[in-house]
């Protein structure tokens, strides 16, 4: 035991001189640490003065950086308003030439010279399709094309160039232009006007050739013979509205069943107008020299000589009346005036036949047409009755009707009437002329058998 603690005691021993060693080394390192602190001191010291020398001039610099970035934010507000203000500055003039870029195109569009100048329009495209910012050069371009447009829409020139003619094929030949508002072309079979569609951006020959003292006049000019030519500055519509006029013969048809009766009686009155011409042309004569040589010979009593004079004339009215008289010159006078009275009261139907009949022709002709008109205006109000008025075209047939038959009664009857009334004038003459010379034959012989 005692072995034991003595062991116990020589290692506590040891403990405490280990610890005791240990806590001398922990109290020399914690000296050296003190010192190493105090002599960093000053150091630290110097430092800490540095960073707060320098905290102050960050703080410094942030209130300069401060003060700076209020200013750009100042500077941006303005330059921001000025960007947005040259956006709408930009955008109204980018608009504007789109705008005036579309107006060419449409002004390119309508105008004829571009069946003959064909893709000039090419250079709109870019900024009609908004592919390109619009830039200076396609300004120009578009300048280019407006003054362009209007040089040749001053122009009065004669080139070579396509077109489709009247029979629908793409053919060659010599196309007048008169600026923008007409064109004519031709070639070795014919020559005419041309119309230019907006849509075809082509020349087409019109479907119809020119009247002809039109044809002659256009000819002329291309030849180099005239100096004015016809033109249409209506640019087309006028052309057009020549290729639906209707002449009297397609116009017939559309009037209905009534046109037929019309021309009937304009037919038969045409027959009995040249029958009435010819027959009472025919009958006339030099009245005033044959009566005066009957009546010569009738003072002489050449009674042979005057019955020879009148078999001569034929069968004219005049001369049959003074043969009657002269072969009745022994009765009295009141039996040869009633001879005369009878000779001419013969010869008046053979003058007036058939003139009452051209009055009622006359007076029927506009009467049909007035028939055709109403039986076209029932026809009108039916197709409205069943499919009303949105459709102008399905009343035109009875519209047409009515009208046709009115023109065409009218047509015929103002001839007939004008006719009626000159053959009538010609009768009544040729009547005035027979009672005339009856009465100078009735005086002379009177004055020859009192002389005698």
């Amino acid at each position: 035991m005692r072995a034991v603690q003595k062991e116990a005691r020589d290692k506590k021993a040891l403990l405490l001189k280990q610890a005791k060693e240990e806590r001398e080394r922990a109290e020399g390192e914690a000296a050296e640490s003190r010192q190493r602190i105090f002599a960093d001191k000053s150091a630290l010291k110097a430092s800490i003065e540095q960073l707060k020398r320098e905290d102050e001039d960050l703080a410094a610099q942030n209130r300069a950086l401060d003060t700076t970035l209020k200013t750009l934010e100042t500077k941006e507000t303005v330059l921001r308003a000025q960007r947005e203000e040259m956006e709408g500055t930009v955008r109204e003039l980018v608009g504007s030439a789109r705008v005036n870029a579309r107006d060419v195109e449409t002004l390119l569009s309508r105008s004829l010279q571009s069946a003959l100048v064909p893709g000039r329009e090419e250079a709109l495209q870019p900024i009609l399709n908004q592919t390109e910012f619009p830039g200076m050069d396609h300004i120009r371009s578009m300048v280019d094309l407006l003054f362009d447009e209007i040089m040749l829409s001053g122009q009065v020139r004669i080139q070579k160039g396509p077109f489709v003619n009247r029979a629908g094929q793409e053919v060659v030949g010599d196309i007048l232009v008169l600026g923008n508002f007409s064109a004519a072309y031709q070639i070795p079979q014919e020559s005419g006007f041309l119309l230019y569609p907006e849509d075809s951006r082509r020349l087409f020959a019109l479907s119809k050739p020119p009247p002809p003292r039109m044809a002659e006049k256009l000819e002329a000019y291309l030849k180099g013979e005239s100096e004015d030519v016809p033109m249409d500055m209506s640019k087309g519509a006028a052309l057009r509205q020549m290729t639906h006029q209707l002449s009297l013969p397609e116009q017939i048809p559309k009037g209905g069943p009534i046109v037929y009766p019309i021309l009937g009686i304009g037919v038969l009155a045409l027959l009995i107008i040249l029958e009435r011409t010819f027959h009472l042309f025919r009958k006339g004569m030099k009245t005033d020299r044959f009566a005066d040589a009957v009546c010569t010979h009738a003072t002489r009593s050449e009674w042979d000589r005057c019955l020879d004079l009148c078999r001569q004339a034929g069968k004219r009215p005049i001369p049959t009346v003074l043969l009657a008289g002269v072969k009745s010159r022994d009765m009295g006078r009141e039996d040869l005036e009633n001879v005369l009275q009878e000779a001419i009261l013969n010869e008046v139907p053979k003058l007036e036949r058939f003139l009452s009949t051209l009055g009622m022709l006359a007076a029927i002709a506009p009467l049909l047409g007035l028939l055709g008109t109403v039986t076209g205006m029932i026809n009108t109000f039916h197709v409205i009755t069943y499919y009303g008025t949105g459709d102008p075209r399905m009343m035109s047939g009875g519209i047409s009707e009515a009208l046709v038959t009115t023109m065409l009664g009218l047509s015929v009857a103002i001839p007939i009437m004008l006719c009626h009334t000159l053959l009538s004038g010609k009768v009544e003459n040729l009547i005035g002329q027979m009672e005339k010379k009856a009465v100078s034959l009735v005086n002379t012989l009177f004055k020859t058998r009192d002389g005698g």
